[in-house]
């Protein structure tokens, strides 16, 4: 089985539209097609069916999605068994902070061999079994065999079209967005991201709408545009990009300030020559003023506390 095709099938299923698998792959939308439709041949099955506004899987993409991501992890063990190459980092998204950071990284040690990569939610497991040399997580309890340094929090805004009420407005407390539709259908239940957003839906009693499937960012970015009722939520650091008739709006949020904390995470025994220089150069940053984290993230540090 071609693990190329396996590996653009994942990417599609978390990115929602081929397009933006391509992005996040580096790889053009055709070769998405083509690497998808090989692979359904092999299996001999339909994976997705194809909408005009993005890809859903079938009930046999449902049915293949784990044993996909199982053979990815394999590989990845296999590859961390024998290989000296270069830092492998997960960022979770390639259009979010911890990836711009990352790049800034690379411009200041381009001696560096650097692989960037986004394993969603199977980075953790893939820090204890090598396959990966770091990721950017939110968290504050980890396993015994990894170690963690908070790096910086990154404010959460209120992002809306026109029309929405709140359009006009420079900042809006958290308690204020209480009876407003927040739509984030990325949001996947059960995700480190999952548990940030509906841990602060319920300290403000707020309505975050995770339903429906996942067309993709662009989808999102078009619904709010022409709605006067649904707006989403969006870190500051994130690379999102619209045209510029949709002329939606960012609002901040504060009284207090949601705050996605971000850790970099390593095992411990980790002997990669180009971990320590990563590490030093992700200095902490300075915490935000009059935050909100969420208990299991509530104070800053340059050590997170570890169990077991």
């Amino acid at each position: 089985m071609d693990l190329d095709a396996v590996r653009t099938f994942v990417a599609a299923v978390a990115a929602g539209r081929f397009q933006d698998a391509a992005t996040d792959l580096s790889i053009t939308q055709q070769a998405v097609s083509k690497r998808i439709a090989a692979l359904e041949k092999t299996l001999g099955t339909r994976l997705f069916t194809r909408t005009a506004r993005g890809a859903r899987l079938t009930a046999e993409g449902e049915a293949f999605l784990p044993h996909a991501r199982e053979l990815l992890s394999a590989e990845a063990r296999a590859l961390a068994s024998v290989r000296t190459g270069p830092l492998r980092v997960d960022v979770i998204g390639r259009r979010l902070c911890p990836a711009t950071l990352l790049r800034e990284f690379h411009e200041a040690h381009p001696e560096v061999a650097l692989e960037v990569v986004t394993l969603v939610d199977t980075a953790v497991a893939a820090l204890r079994n090598g396959s990966i040399d770091a990721s950017f997580r939110a968290v504050v309890e980890l396993p015994p065999d990894l170690d963690a340094r908070w790096v910086f929090d990154e404010p959460i805004q209120l992002l809306c079209g026109p029309r929405h009420p709140l359009a006009g407005t420079a900042s809006v407390a958290p308690d204020e967005l209480a009876g407003f539709r927040l739509w984030m259908p990325g949001v996947v239940p059960g995700t480190e991201w999952g548990a940030y957003y509906g841990a602060f839906a319920a300290a403000f009693g707020l309505s975050i709408d995770v339903d429906g499937p996942n067309f993709g960012t662009e989808v999102v970015l078009e619904t709010i545009a022409k709605s006067a009722e649904v707006a989403t939520l969006v870190p500051t650091g994130a690379r999102v990009l619209w045209p510029a008739e949709y002329d939606l709006r960012r609002v901040r949020i504060e009284g207090p300030v949601p705050v996605y904390p971000h850790s970099l995470v390593w095992r411990r025994d980790n002997a990669h020559p180009a971990l320590e220089t990563l590490i030093g150069y992700l200095r902490p940053g300075r915490a935000i003023a009059d935050a909100w984290r969420p208990e299991w993230a509530d104070q800053p540090s340059q050590t997170v506390p570890r169990t077991g």
